[in-house]
């Protein structure tokens, strides 16, 4: 079975991100990037089906820019066997990577596709559910465990509720939630081998795929700052000023 893992490039989880001064996005220049969490717990997931014999070939695909070339590598690390780039330097929505994925889907015909739930730069948590229905493949999102067999995917998945438990048949499209797994420290030998993995470079063009933006960004705007706490010294100052002050009751 062929497993196709979908990674992102996304400001470090670690940085704190600034608007633009002229507000039409967020400052990414000079600023440390990496894979996005939810993703790299959805290679490690699709590493840990190949070491259980369950798939045979792990292929990371990432949209975007040159420098996306870094984060696929990382992928290749953690154990892909191969990587494709979709590069493009036009700002990619939800839509555009789903029809993109879609593409690659009817090309590499994968048993498996599995996508982190949403990406930490925009959280959309849309390109999972688009790519299902462009590519008329069952779904289970939010995936907190995952069991391959006999030709069907048992997915038990977190909802408000509590959990629930899918069972759907393969091809399919799977979304990774954070307690799904731990994804393993990446060794210095592995990210040397990843170095000799094959990557490719296509275009958005070369799949047949207008990746256009269909929406436009009017502001981007840091929230408004909080006011400090105060301390009461009682319960009737604290009502006082529910009452008085916050008008809360």
């Amino acid at each position: 079975m062929r497993v196709i893992v979908a990674v992102k490039r996304v400001v470090d989880y670690n940085v704190k991100v600034r608007v633009k001064s002229d507000n039409t996005g967020v400052d990414i220049a000079n600023v440390k990037m990496s894979m996005n969490p939810f993703d790299e717990i959805a290679v490690e997931e699709a590493v840990r089906l190949k070491e259980k014999g369950i798939a045979n070939e792990v292929i990371a695909v990432s949209c975007g820019v040159a420098q996306c070339q870094e984060t696929l590598r990382t992928a290749m690390a953690i154990g892909a066997d191969r990587a494709i780039l979709v590069q493009t330097d036009e700002e990619l929505q939800p839509l555009a990577v789903a029809k993109i994925l879609a593409a690659l889907v009817a090309k590499e015909q994968p048993g498996l596709v599995i996508l982190g739930k949403q990406a930490i730069d925009d959280h959309a948590n849309q390109t999972g559910q688009m790519l299902a229905a462009l590519a008329d493949l069952p779904q289970a999102t939010f995936a907190s465990k995952v069991e391959v067999a006999d030709g069907k995917a048992t997915v038990t998945r977190e909802v408000d509720g509590g959990l629930e438990t899918l069972s759907i048949t393969l091809p399919a499209v799977v979304t990774t939630d954070l307690r799904l797994n731990e994804p393993r420290y990446v060794k210095l030998p592995n990210i040397m081998k990843a170095k000799k993995k094959p990557l490719e470079t296509v275009t958005p063009a070369d799949l047949g795929v207008d990746a256009a933006p269909r929406l436009k960004t009017l502001k981007v705007a840091e929230p408004p700052k909080r006011g400090a706490g105060v301390k009461v010294p009682d319960v009737a100052t604290l009502v006082n000023k529910l009452k008085t002050e916050a008008k809360v009751i």
